[in-house]
């Protein structure tokens, strides 16, 4: 798959001889169930019309844009969603900075300059609720309405249900806040997963016997908190392991609290620095808290581990690892 960052490089990243494409538009934030049916869908459009697919989307997302405060939680950063949608056989992704240029586009601009000169549109698959230019000014119909002038045809998205209510991620993030991982991972297909690259933190872990790799999580939002047992894949190398991590601010430690994922790996005394971890949250633990001191810190800690361990003990059949 082809990252394409901006209208501005289109013409130095599509090949020559690209005719158009079939499309769709969205945020793909955390990619479920509905997601998926959508991406299938762009992929039967693509063998019909023998055009390559492109998703498109916008950092950053555009409630962050508008009200950076009331935005929801991501479920997943830029670089889960690229790798995502390559997994699922996308040809082409382009990212598009929300910025004011973009956000003052009228609607007959936004289809003129990107659907139509940018990316030679043929097949377009949004939802029906659909809004986009100037003040939301354009709709499902303005584009069907285009389309018809233009030469390309518009869709809705599929829908896909799971008990008899839309898979969206709003239901999504709301299953994490309640803490049902099994409801979310029903909605996504899979369990709920962050990935980072490891960096260096303070070390903590290893004056309490349990060293952590940090994982930069990179967001100011978390859709839950907490300790879970986890599985823990490293993109280099394709090595799977289990630990245990705690999603949250470090509460306990002071300094400034800013979201974190610290994560222990099982058996593991190897060099994490650098790497990037992708983490799947398998079961929650505990809520996340504060202790009275070190000690209080690294009871829990020893109990944290002693509850993972179990936890994946009583599945033998889920994880096959060397430990």
């Amino acid at each position: 798959m082809r990252l394409i960052r901006g209208l501005h490089n289109l013409n130095a990243s599509l090949p020559v001889e690209f005719d158009g494409c079939v499309a769709t538009i969205g945020n793909f934030d955390g990619l479920h169930l509905g997601h998926r049916r959508i991406l299938d869908s762009l992929q039967q459009a693509s063998g019909e019309h023998k055009k390559p697919t492109l998703v498109m989307m916008f950092e950053p997302q555009p409630k962050e844009y508008f009200a950076p405060d009331l935005a929801p939680p991501r479920l997943a950063g830029f670089r889960d969603k690229y790798q995502d949608l390559r997994d699922a056989g996308i040809d082409y992704l382009l990212c598009l900075p929300f910025n004011e240029s973009l956000r003052s586009m009228s609607a007959a601009q936004f289809i003129q300059t990107v659907l139509i000169d940018g990316i030679k549109v043929r097949h377009l698959i949004v939802g029906d609720d659909f809004r986009f230019g100037c003040d939301r000014s354009g709709d499902y119909e303005a584009l069907k309405t285009a389309g018809e002038v233009s030469g390309f045809d518009v869709t809705d998205t599929p829908t896909h249900e799971i008990g008899d209510k839309r898979v969206s991620s709003t239901r999504v993030r709301k299953a994490l806040a309640n803490d049902n991982l099994t409801r979310a991972a029903e909605l996504l297909g899979r369990p709920y997963q962050m990935s980072g690259r490891v960096a260096y933190g303070r070390q903590l872990g290893r004056t309490l016997d349990t060293p952590t790799a940090n994982v930069l999580v990179k967001r100011s939002q978390l859709p839950m908190k907490g300790v879970y047992a986890v599985h823990i894949r490293i993109a280099e190398t394709g090595e799977e392991h289990i630990g245990v991590a705690n999603l949250g601010v470090k509460p306990t430690i002071s300094g400034t609290p800013e979201p974190s994922l610290e994560v222990h790996v099982f058996g593991f005394d190897g060099n994490l620095y650098g790497q990037h971890l992708n983490v799947s949250f398998m079961h929650k633990i505990r809520n996340e808290m504060k202790f009275d001191g070190l000690d209080a810190l690294k009871a829990a800690i020893d109990s944290d581990k002693q509850a993972a361990r179990a936890y994946f003990a009583s599945r033998p059949d889920s994880f096959r690892f060397d430990r």
